[in-house]
């Protein structure tokens, strides 16, 4: 309950997370159908980035700072819609920038004055419901949607040292309630021996797909090295998708150490 956002918006684990789910709602919406879109950790939806917490950290001036001029093709979307807002928008605010109208947002989020600020945001926008609730406990609450096509964004603050442990269990309680649905897990890469257990489990499951940057060797454990998106049922090209937009992102946010890499955990 301690972590608030708004100090770290914008910064180049927001860019990662934020340019692929562009391309993964806009891959979904290749269908007239109407779309679910299930946001567990939802913060307060858009970041003030000259507000005194943004400020104070400046890590959006090392992200989304170095993209809004002249980006890269693959990048071009992303921060279209960002440019196109009246603050950085989260991935609430991101989201519903692509709404149609057959679409709809659900968002959850516990921390009260945040939920708060996320209501308003909100206030009789037909398409978008606000949730003061448990994210975990949203997954076996919320799912399957009436529209039976989903994307399920999964990004705790990762404060506790089980966290990862707990985005299996919401998994595995996610999928059992709706399993075609797209699931998207956000997760910190600060170096490589807490991963190796969750990505043992992934492999556990169907149809996974990472994609990772990193700014420099993920060897210091006290510092955010690089992070990745786990996706589980993830629709067709992603793979192809994510390699181009992770390398313009490494190119533009990352020094010589930066990598990137796309890779098949599962097996449809």
């Amino acid at each position: 309950m301690n972590y608030r956002h708004a100090f770290h918006a914008g910064n180049f684990a927001d860019c990662v997370k934020h340019a692929l789910l562009v391309w993964l709602v806009r891959a979904m919406q290749r269908k007239e159908a109407g779309l679910f879109i299930l946001d567990t950790h939802a913060g307060i939806g858009a970041y003030d980035l000259a507000s005194e917490a943004a400020t104070r950290t400046g890590e959006w001036r090392d992200g989304i700072g170095r993209l809004v001029d002249a980006p890269p093709g693959a990048l071009a979307d992303y921060v279209g819609l960002v440019k196109a807002s009246d603050s950085y928008p989260g991935s609430p605010a991101l989201v519903r920038a692509l709404l149609r109208p057959q679409d709809r947002l659900v968002c959850c989020e516990l921390h009260r004055e945040d939920v708060a600020t996320l209501r308003r945001r909100f206030a009789r926008d037909r398409q978008v419901e606000v949730h003061h609730r448990d994210g975990w406990e949203a997954l076996g609450a919320l799912l399957p949607p009436r529209e039976r096509r989903g994307l399920i964004l999964i990004d705790p603050p990762y404060e506790a040292e089980d966290e990862l442990a707990r985005v299996m269990e919401g998994l595995r309680t996610g999928l059992k309630r709706f399993g075609t649905g797209v699931f998207v897990v956000w997760y910190p890469i600060k170096h490589r021996a807490p991963l190796r257990s969750f990505e043992a489990a992934l492999r556990g499951l169907r149809d996974v797909v990472t994609a990772e940057l990193w700014l420099r060797p993920p060897l210091d454990p006290a510092r955010l090295n690089g992070c990745g998106l786990a996706v589980v049922n993830p629709p067709f090209g992603f793979e192809a998708a994510a390699e181009p937009i992770l390398a313009a992102l490494a190119d533009r946010l990352g020094g010589p150490e930066a990598g990137h890499a796309v890779a098949r955990l599962a097996d449809e």
